[in-house]
């Protein structure tokens, strides 16, 4: 059956997912509530022209700190309802 021969033992690689989420440019919409539609939108562009990491590119900026953008980037919260 699929699941015997395809699910069973299937296990998430918790560094490639952190990856993904680190280069995801769709969590800058936790930004712009503080920063700005705009401001959010050019780290964004910045992040994806030079190959970096929005957090990255936030901090560059100085319109967030390091501790701001913990707290705001939380992508788990944007994953879940409520």
């Amino acid at each position: 059956s699929f699941t015997d021969n395809c699910v069973v033992g299937i296990e998430a690689r918790e560094d490639n997912i952190k990856a993904a989420l680190d280069r995801s440019l769709m969590l800058v919409t936790a930004l712009a509530p503080t920063i700005g539609y705009d401001n959010a939108a050019k780290i964004a562009k910045t992040a994806h022209k030079n190959g970096t990491t929005l957090r990255e590119e936030a901090l560059a900026t100085g319109l967030v700190s390091e501790a701001d953008y913990d707290r705001l980037v939380r992508p788990q919260d944007m994953t879940h309802p409520g």
